[in-house]
């Protein structure tokens, strides 16, 4: 049984920060992953939004968390190469009996101590946003608001993390936990690990952990957000993310530009029991079309070359659960990690590893790196920079993605790097490439055979779209004599 100090239980935003902070200390740190890659739950599937901190309720950890990440985020995704881009939010209100609504957001946030927010009304709204609703009366304005890339910065914190010495298990479900003489025992379909300490940080899954270990029961409500994501020719339609005034059952239907330069437009919020049930549905899609033209007119829905949805792991108290369990010591809990999440991971880490310190008490590491460079862009880059690239390595000037601009040499790092991509989405969520117009239609089967060339341990009829289950082969075509794939 392979023995650790720490292991986090989960490779997503929290889990990597988690365990990107912890490897500022002198310890041992595994993380266990039932998927088979970073960024595979939740964190894949957001609004990609860091949030000013004004909507959670004061006095709450998620408002605490919210403000502190938002402070940390900035310096965080300089360090580690994450497109960051300080664009501001507008929470729109439509009717004139809602602008108290307005005024209470307004001195909530205020609260929270976010600065600066104002209300703005008419003419300067529209200055501000052409495309805004006419039925638009006003809109709490939050310069301070920020749109990231989700996949980028899951996978970076996770390979500065393992850059750092933390090891990672890809197709690794837990499956029992137990304690025993101050040490736990954790059962995984790849066999066991020990540790002095866990974190449990498995997003929709998080109740099942904490319920192996404790009588003090807690119970996720996966709510389920759809979306549809429109090219990159409607990615000007506004130029910062316009909010709904909230509901109970979170923002609304937001309009916002991405770091990639789409336009995306949801979600949904819909209380389900099936924690897989990451599905589409036709009248989740019409409610995202219905709701969204109340606060930006003229959407070009025409563009819309893909929808998507993912689970936030809600419960009924609306609030992060962070802390160590009474009845099982060692046992760290993060879970309920529902929006403003992504935008609370690095003060979640922060906060998980201090817990962490009280457990265990360890010395801090004195060769911790804390920057990582990421994958040139080529998409962004001007020719200049473009030639320079090709001049250091022949492959930047092989395009394999032509609707992002992807390279041969991008996705060769992408799976050369710390945590190497090993399937399609892999390679997706660190390059780009099949996130165009045609949707992986044209570049598919030269992935595949970069994949095949730089993997010898992956035959290529394993190749998958996103690991076990998903592979993109299905047998041999017979018209080739047997000797073909399908």
């Amino acid at each position: 049984m392979d023995a650790f100090d720490v292991v986090i239980i989960g490779a997503g935003v929290s889990g990597a920060a988690c365990a990107r902070e912890l490897s500022k200390r002198k310890l041992r740190i595994g993380v266990l992953e039932r998927e088979e890659d970073v960024c595979c739950g939740t964190s894949k599937a957001n609004s990609a939004i860091v949030h000013a901190g004004f909507d959670a309720e004061p006095g709450t950890l998620m408002a605490e968390l919210d403000v502190r990440g938002v402070e940390l985020m900035g310096g965080l995704c300089a360090d580690l190469d994450v497109d960051l881009d300080n664009i501001g939010s507008l929470v729109v209100c439509t009717a004139e009996e809602d602008l108290p609504k307005l005024e209470e957001l307004l001195a909530r946030g205020r609260k929270n101590g976010v600065e600066p927010l104002t209300i703005i009304y008419g003419d300067e709204l529209r200055a501000l946003e052409p495309n805004i609703a006419d039925g638009a009366r006003a809109a709490l304005w939050a310069p301070s608001a920020c749109i990231v890339n989700p996949f980028q910065l899951t996978w970076a914190l996770a390979e500065n993390a393992r850059v750092n010495g933390v090891e990672f298990f890809f197709n690794t479900e837990v499956i029992g936990i137990a304690q025993d003489d101050g040490l736990w025992t954790i059962s995984t379909t790849r066999g066991g690990f020990a540790a002095r300490a866990v974190v449990n940080a498995a997003g929709v899954y998080a109740d099942a952990l904490h319920n192996m270990v404790s009588a003090d029961t807690l119970e996720i409500i996966p709510r389920r957000g759809q979306y549809l994501v429109l090219d990159t020719a409607a990615g000007r339609h506004v130029s910062h993310t316009v909010f709904q005034l909230p509901t109970k059952y979170g923002k609304g239907v937001l309009v916002t530009p991405t770091t990639a330069g789409n336009l995306l437009v949801g979600p949904t919020a819909e209380d389900i029991a099936d924690k897989e049930a990451t599905d589409t549905t036709a009248a989740g899609l019409a409610e995202v079309l219905a709701k969204s033209v109340l606060s930006v007119k003229d959407i070009p829905f025409h563009e819309t070359i893909t929808s998507f949805s993912g689970l936030r792991a809600h419960r009924k108290e609306h609030d992060f659960l962070i802390g160590e369990l009474p009845d099982a010591p060692g046992f760290v809990d993060c879970a309920a990690i529902e929006s403003p999440g992504l935008t609370a991971a690095p003060a979640i880490g922060e906060m998980v590893a201090g817990i962490v310190d009280g457990i265990l008490g360890p010395e801090m590491r004195g060769d911790f790196v804390p920057a990582r460079r990421g994958i040139p862009a080529v998409e962004w880059a001007c020719d200049e920079d473009w030639e320079a690239l090709i001049a250091e390595d022949a492959a930047y000037g092989h395009v394999v993605c032509r609707c992002r601009k992807v390279t041969e040499a991008q996705i060769v790092a992408a799976i050369r790097s710390p945590l190497g991509a090993r399937s399609l989405d892999g390679i997706k969520r660190r390059t780009e490439a099949c996130m165009g117009r045609c949707q992986a239609g044209f570049c598919t089967s030269k992935i595949m055979d970069i994949l095949d060339r730089e993997l010898a341990d992956l035959a290529y009829a394993e190749i998958t779209k996103a690991g076990p289950g998903s592979e993109l082969l299905v047998g041999r075509d017979k018209e080739l004599g047997g000797g073909g794939l399908l």
